[in-house]
């Protein structure tokens, strides 16, 4: 199947800014992007530090994740030279924007108010930020449920056994007279509060962004696109079985173009969550692979590749910027929190990856972006699933996490770790583990620690776990 899937365009944002060379000199550079965050109280939890963008009337936060998702989306199809009405499916990988929800709760102290998403045939009533009829919900991740230092990825559309959901974003679900724009109809995604003082407009008003088909319709009818929507929920692989799901929808010819999307900003229900279960680090690094490596930090990231058959992009004369030749997923099941000891779910969506791109040994491989999250378990299991991938030729391939530049962007992971790779193959240059210091035995790989290196790799792969067990891989290959 290779060269059946092309990338024709890209939008990117994190912390370092928007776009390719906000990227270059942040990520590639191997400067790291944490900071005191101002975008809430931090007193209350055992860091201020977080990859976040600067406050200000620029900064991500003022957009909005619908917003994000908006302007990363226009970006990718100026980039592929497509436009309104093209017929494109929209696969969206997020667990909504639960700042909305935290906003609301706070303007209404001690005010047990109830909120529905208005819409034919759902029954979609919400107390205390959770959907009632599964159509988003947002779990709670108890201190009980996460491993100290470990990755405790979020529980929101996570299938316990590991088991990536999907969620169709049915226009009957979260948009009244079938439309896909916002505001389209009398109610349009509205929304109604209960208590005294509930007023319209302010932190009520999106309280509905909180539902991820609500956020891909959104999406699809700001870009004008008349394809099928799906949104992805599986917490940090979210984004990344979007892209595959894409593939596997281009190769088999039942679509031919897909706009992929993925984001998260950093806000305090999740920020809390991450603290509550000690896996955030102290002292303001991520060291992945690092003997001393003491957790992750959590980043802003959003972004939004296109994807096209080869045979459309070539009908219309688009410059492909990379295939996708292969793709995999698989679960372990091992442990709501922590990977498999072995990487065995990881080696095995490697091994997909690999198999279907026709290089089961990874021959052609010269660059590995890491799922690399700084936690103690993750990393060595990570290191030993991409031994039992790659066999032989683990040690000189080099690998990198550039979750030490980013921070953990969560559902946006996958998508943003997608570009990166995607640059790595074009511009040359390897981007580094960045404040990597002193080798731990059990993770022995080529971490490309601290400085970019210059390479020229054919096809990269690239890999994401998450909560419950779940693993992607992706295979890229430069024109």
């Amino acid at each position: 199947m290779s060269g059946d899937v092309t990338i024709t365009g890209f939008g990117v944002r994190t912390a370092f800014g928007t776009g390719a060379d906000a990227l270059r000199r942040g990520v590639f550079a191997g400067v790291p992007a944490f900071r005191p965050t101002t975008r809430f109280d931090t007193g209350p939890y055992r860091t201020p530090m977080a990859a976040a963008a600067p406050d200000g009337p620029d900064a991500v936060e003022d957009w909005a994740l619908r917003h994000a998702l908006a302007r990363c989306g226009t970006e990718a199809l100026d980039m592929a030279g497509l436009g309104p009405g093209t017929e494109a499916a929209i696969l969206l990988g997020v667990a909504g924007d639960h700042t909305s929800v935290t906003r609301y709760w706070r303007s209404r102290p001690g005010e047990a108010a109830s909120v529905s998403v208005r819409g034919p045939g759902t029954d979609a009533g919400r107390t205390g930020g959770v959907v009632r009829n599964g159509v988003a919900g947002e779990g709670v991740a108890r201190k009980s449920d996460m491993v100290p230092g470990e990755d405790a990825g979020r529980t929101g559309g996570v299938v316990p056994n590991g088991a990536a959901r999907e969620h169709v974003a049915r226009t009957a679900d979260v948009m009244p007279n079938g439309s896909g724009g916002e505001g389209a109809g009398p109610n349009a995604g509205a929304v109604t509060t209960g208590g005294p003082g509930a007023e319209p407009g302010g932190a009520a008003a999106r309280l509905a962004d909180a539902v991820p088909a609500r956020l891909a319709e959104l999406l699809a009818g700001h870009l004008g696109l008349t394809g099928p929507r799906l949104a992805f929920t599986n917490a940090c692989v979210a984004s990344a079985a979007a892209i595959i799901h894409a593939c596997r929808l281009i190769s088999s010819g039942r679509i031919d173009v897909a706009v992929c999307a993925g984001g998260y900003l950093v806000e305090e229900e999740t920020f809390g969550k991450f603290d509550s279960g000690r896996a955030l680090s102290r002292d303001g690094m991520v060291r992945p692979f690092s003997a001393d490596r003491s957790g992750l930090l959590l980043g802003d990231g959003v972004a939004a590749v296109v994807l096209e058959s080869a045979e459309h992009a070539r009908r219309r004369g688009a410059r492909p910027l990379a295939s996708v030749p292969g793709w995999g997923a698989a679960t372990d099941a091992h442990h709501i929190a922590q990977p498999h000891p072995e990487g065995a779910g990881l080696a095995r969506a490697a091994r997909q990856a690999l198999r279907l791109a026709g290089d089961p040994d990874g021959a052609a491989l010269g660059y590995v972006n890491a799922h690399g999250t700084g936690t103690k378990y993750n990393d060595g299991a990570e290191t030993r699933g991409l031994r039992a991938a790659l066999g032989g030729r683990a040690g000189s391939i080099p690998v990198s996490s550039t979750k030490s530049t980013t921070g953990h962007l969560l559902e946006a992971a996958g998508i943003v770790e997608f570009v990166i790779a995607l640059l790595a193959l074009t511009d040359g240059v390897l981007p580094p583990t960045a404040g990597f210091t002193r080798p731990d035995p059990e993770c022995d790989l080529d971490y490309v620690p601290n400085r970019p290196r210059r390479a020229d790799p054919r096809r990269a792969l690239t890999i994401n776990a998450a909560f419950g067990g779940a693993n992607t891989a992706l295979v890229l290959e430069r024109p």
